[in-house]
């Protein structure tokens, strides 16, 4: 039964592990890309208010330069 109990600690633990992972440089371009409807330029890794974000530059389909922040944490826009 101990076993068990480790087995399913263990499978909780990596889990909740991946949950808390920070969304990496290609997520962030593809929300940016999803939510623009344009194509990302650049994707670089800043600060805003202290907190990391994603600074993504895009061009829209009207050909206006736009900048959009993402939360590194979460991928919700700042």
């Amino acid at each position: 039964m101990k076993t068990f109990a480790k087995l399913i600690s263990a499978c909780l633990l990596v889990a909740a592990a991946a949950a808390w992972a920070d969304i990496g440089r290609d997520d962030a371009a593809a929300i940016a890309q999803r939510s623009s409807g344009g194509r990302v330029l650049t994707v670089e890794r800043a600060d805003s208010g202290g907190r990391p974000v994603w600074r993504v530059k895009v061009v829209t389909p009207n050909g206006d330069v736009r900048v959009i922040l993402l939360d590194v944490a979460s991928g919700r826009p700042v």
